[in-house]
């Protein structure tokens, strides 16, 4: 019945989590013709969406009043009526860099409240492996119901890349594996309506462990660069020089960039989640960790190239007023998920500077879980740049007008190899 439900496009779909991976999923179903609900506990995101009104620079609120077929609900009672649930809630990470399973938990019991016969129930949540199989499954199948048999378990890691104009969320291949063959074939069928292509695999495990793989392959050669440019820059040379020779290899070489640190949902999260579960094997990921260590240093270095230079000055880092451009963790982007520039701030306001940020796509920082900082974004202009003792670029928007930063400030600390022109005025950190 379900599967004849989802080819006729009858099943009712229910997205839990409307964030940068909930909202962009909810809008292909609503496109492709299934009845979509949007679930979530924040009621300021539930009314935007239902005035098509978008929080998320790249989706256009345009593009939400075309949706008929969507409409979004803090009234998690709704589940009942869906036909196939996908949960997208936050795994962070808790003070002590381990998984932070309570909004995975809280949403399972929740979610069991309302469980059905022949209802396909899907975790995207970015986590460790095992995850789904012995944490969600327990919780659902305390209703007396059984996985496999009375309703469907599936895993389909989460891809997105908010901004990416390449790639979206329908062009993105979909890995999926069910707890069993019929919910694998379910979830894909599911997946497969509205998207491109779908990767089927054999176990909620293996499509884990792909999200896994993919974030932390990424965070260690994102180490790897990081330890390089401090080396290259006692050595007396540019990393970013010796990126760009590497690139001209046609084979070999894949061309990674060094930051302020490491940001977004994923690749400052996943790499922890794999250690923690590999300990319970009795195992060390010691790349792993040696590239957690490395990447989590990163603003701390960044700092004392600012205060190397203010020295240069004859300024001392405390009380010197510092402008941070950029706050989210990618260019062109408002995603400020784990950005490094948040921890900046909070380092340099431990120091006793002033801090100021600019960021085009977030007027005002959010409130966060880990992080509180309360500040709106300052306008750039040629008096407000001249009283700040040093800009700091942390995210290298295209919007910026590099030349006149350059040519209006006393100092700058560039993360991200933005200012072309060389200059005494700039700090390659």
């Amino acid at each position: 019945m379900l599967r004849e439900k989802i080819e006729k496009r009858k099943a009712v779909v229910g997205i839990i989590g409307l964030g940068y991976v909930g909202l962009p999923l909810a809008m292909e179903f609503a496109k492709g013709g299934f009845k979509t609900m949007g679930l979530d506990i924040d009621e300021k995101k539930v009314s935007s969406l239902n005035n098509n009104k978008s929080y998320i620079k790249h989706i256009p609120s345009a593009k939400l009043r075309d949706l008929r077929n969507f409409r979004a609900s803090s009234d998690f009672s709704k589940l009942k009526n869906c036909d196939c649930v996908i949960v997208c809630v936050p795994t962070p990470l808790t003070k002590m860099k381990e998984p932070d399973m309570s909004y995975i938990e809280k949403t399972a019991e929740t979610v069991a409240k309302y469980l059905h016969k022949r209802q396909l129930i899907v975790l995207e949540s970015t986590t460790y492996p095992g995850t789904t199989d012995e944490v969600v499954k327990p919780i659902l199948e305390k209703t007396g119901l059984k996985a496999g048999t009375d309703f469907y378990l599936a895993f389909s890691p989460e891809r997105e890349d908010p901004g990416n104009k390449k790639f979206n969320t329908k062009t993105i291949p979909k890995v999926v594996g069910g707890f069993n063959k019929i919910s694998t074939d379910l979830a894909s069928l599911l997946y497969g309506s509205v998207l491109d292509k779908i990767i089927p695999v054999s176990s909620m495990k293996v499509a884990e462990s792909t999200k896994m793989l993919e974030n932390t392959f990424r965070a260690v050669n994102i180490a790897m660069i990081n330890e390089l440019k401090i080396l290259f820059d006692k050595m007396g040379f540019d990393i970013w020089e010796v990126i760009e020779a590497s690139k001209t290899k046609p084979f070999g070489f894949m061309p990674f960039y060094p930051g302020p640190g490491w940001g977004g949902h994923c690749i400052p999260i996943d790499p922890f989640y794999l250690s923690w579960k590999a300990r319970q094997y009795n195992f060390e990921t010691k790349f792993i960790e040696l590239a957690g260590e490395v990447n989590i240093m990163m603003p701390e270095y960044v700092i004392q190239k600012l205060q190397d230079g203010l020295n240069e000055m004859g300024v001392a880092l405390k009380n010197s007023k510092i402008l941070i451009l950029g706050m989210a963790y990618k260019k062109d982007s408002d995603d400020i998920r784990e950005s490094p520039s948040l921890e900046l701030i909070e380092i340099l306001e431990r120091k006793g500077a002033d801090v100021s940020y600019n960021d085009p796509y977030i007027p005002r920082i959010p409130k966060m879980r880990r992080h509180q900082i309360t500040k709106t974004s300052v306008e750039i202009t040629k008096k407000n740049l001249r009283r700040f003792d040093a800009v700091l670029i942390s995210t290298d928007h295209t919007c910026y007008d590099y030349k006149f930063i350059l040519q209006n400030s006393k100092m700058i600390v560039d993360t991200r190899n933005a200012v072309k022109k060389k200059s005494k005025k700039v700090v390659r950190a």
